[in-house]
Order: structure tokens, then C-alpha cells, then sequence
């Protein structure tokens, strides 16, 4: 078992002690998202914990994207469920990068690259994805790159 899986387990089991219901169903749907990856394709296999640091990243994107929802349609104490879910959720997660080291990064890439004018942004893109890989959503990077490029 992975070492942040393992933990998983733990804090499930310490929210479930704790009869902390909020903490406890979101780890537990989190734990069924990693099984259900572990399950999916050929063969079942074990993830190593940078996989399950993904479905946990993904997981906590689809608790954003639903918040916006949420709070578009008027339901505000959905919507503030769903942001104490990923609050719980980044816990687990590397902390993020902040706009002015995202910008760094992002300036540095296009002096490497030379890159000038919008149809450069795929050049761009490959050099500061590996960087900020789990440390930046790519829709943050994206925009950055763009800014950067304009």
C-alpha cells in the first residue's frame, strides 16, 4: 500500500473515531475514486502515491468546479460544503504555487525558448509544465503563459 494511501486509511479512520462526518465522507469518496483507478483497465495495480496524489488533485477540482455551480445556481450551503471538502481535500496535496513564483517560472520559460506572440504558447508550455507539475493547476498555467506571451 502506498504511503498516502496508507494515511488516507488512517485519517478515515481517526475522522470516523472523531465522528466527524464531513472529513470522514470525503476521505471515504476519495478512497473510492483511488480504487476505482486501481481497478480500471487491464489488470488491477497498486498506485504509486504520486498517481493517487492526481486522483486526489482531480478530486479536488471537481469540489471547485461544483462550488461555482453551487453558487451560480443560489444553493450557497452546497456550495460551502463543497469548498469545506476541498479544504480537506488539500491537506493532501503539495502546497500551491503562488501567482509571483508562477510568473518566475513562466518569464524564464519564454527567455529560454525566445518564444514572442501567442502561437509560441505549446513551447512555452513544454518547458514549465514539468516544473509546476502538483504544484499549479493547468488552467492557472495557461493563463500565465498567455499573459506572459501577450
Amino acid at each position: 500500500m502506498t504511503t498516502l494511501k496508507a494515511q488516507l486509511h488512517e485519517d478515515l479512520t481517526a475522522a470516523i473515531k472523531d465522528r466527524d462526518e464531513l472529513r470522514s465522507s470525503t476521505i471515504r469518496l476519495t478512497l473510492s475514486a483511488v480504487t476505482s483507478e486501481e481497478v480500471a483497465g487491464v489488470e488491477k495495480r497498486e498506485l504509486s502515491d504520486d498517481e493517487v496524489q492526481r486522483v486526489i488533485a482531480r478530486e479536488a477540482k471537481k469540489r471547485r468546479e461544483a462550488a461555482e455551480a453551487f453558487d451560480k445556481a443560489g444553493r450557497v450551503e452546497q456550495a460551502a460544503r463543497e469548498r469545506a471538502e476541498g479544504v480537506v481535500l488539500a491537506e493532501y496535496l503539495p502546497k500551491q504555487l503562488s501567482d509571483g513564483e508562477l510568473a518566475e517560472i513562466v518569464a524564464a520559460a519564454v527567455a529560454e525558448s525566445g518564444a514572442s506572440g501567442p502561437q509560441a504558447m505549446g513551447a512555452v508550455m513544454k518547458l514549465v509544465k514539468p516544473k509546476v507539475d502538483g504544484l499549479a493547476e493547468g488552467g492557472r498555467v495557461a493563463a500565465a503563459v498567455k499573459a506572459a506571451l501577450l
